[in-house]
């Protein structure tokens, strides 16, 4: 049986979890996170333009040391899940391998979000532990991804890294995803540049590499509100993964998130929620080595922050925090991807579904 690995409110039903997944839909403060995002640094080898954390970038990196026994903390929570993601970029510390070792052989599900310019150096730990590697690419051409993601000199990276995703592709266990923002930005000479002409191209150099799948998302401004689009750039992406349908198979699929359905459905860059609780925040948190923060979305928000990892303990950061700092209604107006599951919650906790945990795990992403 296949499940729509974006489904978030299907995940919330799998029996490991269920037990928490109940204390936060009755508001309950959970025993511990189910899923964990982790900055292991924030530094990063390349100079994207339009990066939505470069204001936090090289701003500190936890210690090797330090790396490891997070690392060992999560496996203690019962944490089921753990994406190593930035921030900066994660495979550029070098504790990471040792993190993907210890996580992998505890049997935690672990996903990399990564520009794939260090894939190389942890090859093996990659293959053998992650459940998913997925790269942020943005372009099917060189010249293009030069213009949106080029490194420190400025020069395009663009052949290494699909060099080392084929590396990865030939030898990983887990699934390996091409990811695609579609971008475009005036310069200061009037002119427009844009990537999503290279939609298409995109798609099938991610299926001639071996990936398992292809991802196509909208682009955030620095506020996390969805940037709307032209017309006719919608409709061209639109069309061009039309014609990449023609690739999908068992071993390969075309993923839509749910930021480009927005820009379909032109809901607008505001999403409003009527509730004051994020019930999600129980069951998922960000560790960082500027502090541990509700979730993601208020990466290095000192609003949202609610521990110091480089120098507590996990368990206790949890016990003695409130997740319910952040107010959603209030602080959380942009577009938020586990919206529909705080609903689902919110309807698990008045009883409204008849839904009933499956009968195995299939995915704890949440």
């Amino acid at each position: 049986m296949t499940h729509d690995r974006l489904d978030l409110v299907a995940k919330l039903y799998q029996p490991s979890g269920w037990p928490r997944v109940l204390q936060a839909a009755s508001g309950t403060p959970s025993s511990a996170p189910l899923v964990v995002d982790l900055d292991p640094t924030t530094f990063c080898d390349l100079a994207c333009p339009e990066c939505i954390s470069g204001k936090l970038l090289n701003q500190g990196r936890f210690t090797p040391e330090r790396l490891a026994t997070l690392a060992e903390e999560l496996v203690a929570l019962s944490v089921r899940a753990v994406v190593l993601i930035g921030g900066g970029e994660p495979l550029a510390h070098k504790g990471t391998r040792r993190v993907l070792r210890i996580l992998g052989e505890a049997g935690l599900a672990v996903g990399v979000v990564t520009n794939g310019t260090m894939i190389r150096q942890n090859l093996a730990e990659l293959a053998q532990y992650a459940t998913w590697v997925r790269v942020s690419l943005d372009a099917g051409t060189a010249e293009t991804y030069g213009l949106f993601r080029p490194d420190r000199k400025g020069r395009s990276v663009f052949d290494k890294v699909i060099g080392n995703m084929r590396l990865l592709a030939s030898e990983k266990k887990g699934a390996l995803g091409y990811s695609f923002l579609v971008m475009s930005r005036r310069e200061s000479d009037g002119r427009v540049v844009t990537n999503h002409h290279e939609v298409l191209r995109a798609a099938e150099l991610a299926h001639d590499i071996g990936c398992d799948y292809f991802e196509t998302k909208a682009m955030f401004d620095d506020e996390h509100h969805i940037v709307q689009v032209p017309e006719e750039m919608l409709e061209s992406v639109d069309r061009q993964l039309a014609e990449a349908a023609r690739l999908e198979s068992d071993r390969f699929q075309l993923v839509n998130s749910s930021t480009l359905t927005s820009l379909r459905t032109r809901v607008g860059a505001v999403q409003p929620k009527d509730y004051h609780r994020c019930r999600t925040a129980e069951l998922r948190t960000l560790i960082t080595p500027s502090g541990v923060y509700v979730c993601s979305y208020h990466r290095g928000n000192p609003l949202a922050k609610i521990g110091d990892a480089v120098t507590d303990h996990l368990a206790d950061i949890w016990q003695d925090s409130d997740r319910g700092v952040v107010d959603p209604s209030r602080d959380c107006r942009f577009h938020c991807a586990r919206h529909r599951s705080n609903l689902e919650l919110e309807r698990i906790d008045r009883r409204e579904t008849g839904e009933l945990p499956l009968a195995q795990d299939y995915d704890p992403f949440i």
